[in-house]
């Protein structure tokens, strides 16, 4: 029983997860062969015109040296990731506003392109929507950082339900694997003395150093999210997630290696008309 309740958790799990696929796949992107046809003949003068008359030279210098907008003028990070200049036009970030609907398609990546070939700036390619196209089979940015809280706002009730019988599952089927692996699938009246051995006293110290370990890296990784917060970016939560679960593991272990190996323990009435099938 304790197996069939892991193996129906893991179903339920991949269930979870192709409903939060759904959720957070990109929307398909129409590739026009006229538009990727204009691009590199008009994003020098275009791109030019759209910079200083959708007001980017007032934010962002008319050089991109920067002002109430950053600095773009030798920035590696846009060039790094050109697609990203895209996202922020289209759907702004912060102070700045989205002018997906301002301007016209030719225009925005007219004016991304300019921004990616100037000041000191410079991509193998142009940026068309063909290169937008594969930047966002990734999950959006947007998305992730939603996914990043710790209930989101717009969870479903079926990944509530979902969510909760798989803890629920793991919960019992993890209590039946270590019940029976510490105690045994059978309870005999008496006193069972246990020896511990050379090996388990290496997995107690590596378990129990791990935990310390893990602890240490939680503890950085708090420091590192809240220096995020106070510079406004998106903190790393799932880090801080994985770090403090393994901590739990790790104490874990080494609570079942100190029952199975170090622990004497006594067994006073044998019944076997429990509840539960271990």
């Amino acid at each position: 029983m304790p197996w069939v309740a892991i193996v129906s958790a893991a179903i339920m799990w991949i269930i979870l997860l192709f409903l939060f696929n759904k959720e957070t796949a990109p929307e398909p992107v129409v590739v026009d062969p006229a538009v990727v046809a204009t691009i590199n003949q008009t994003w020098p003068t275009t791109g030019k015109a759209v910079f200083t008359s959708a007001g980017c030279a007032g934010c962002h210098g008319a050089e991109g040296q920067g002002g109430a907008g950053p600095v773009l003028a030798g920035n590696e990070r846009i060039v790094d990731d050109p697609v990203y200049v895209h996202t922020i036009i289209v759907n702004g970030k912060g102070t700045m506003p989205g002018f997906g609907e301002q301007l016209k398609e030719e225009e925005i990546y007219a004016v991304a392109n300019y921004v990616l070939h100037s000041w000191g700036n410079d991509i193998e390619e142009p940026l068309t929507p063909a290169t937008v196209a594969e930047g966002q089979t990734k999950i959006d940015p947007a998305v992730l950082k939603n996914r990043s809280r710790f209930v989101p706002e717009d969870i479903k009730l079926p990944e509530i339900f979902l969510a909760s019988f798989i803890m629920v599952l793991l919960t019992y089927g993890l209590i039946g694997l270590y019940s029976v692996w510490t105690e045994g699938q059978e309870l005999h009246p008496g006193i069972h003395k246990v020896r511990s051995t050379p090996l388990a006293m290496l997995g107690m110290v590596a378990t129990l150093g791990l935990a310390l370990l893990f602890s240490v890296l939680f503890v950085r990784q708090m420091v590192i999210d809240y220096a995020a917060w106070a510079n406004q970016e998106m903190p790393n939560v799932a880090m801080e997630g994985f770090y403090a679960a393994m901590i739990l593991l790790m104490l874990a272990l080494a609570t079942g290696l100190y029952k199975k190996f170090f622990m004497d323990g006594e067994v006073l009435v044998e019944d076997a008309s429990g509840e539960f099938p271990w």
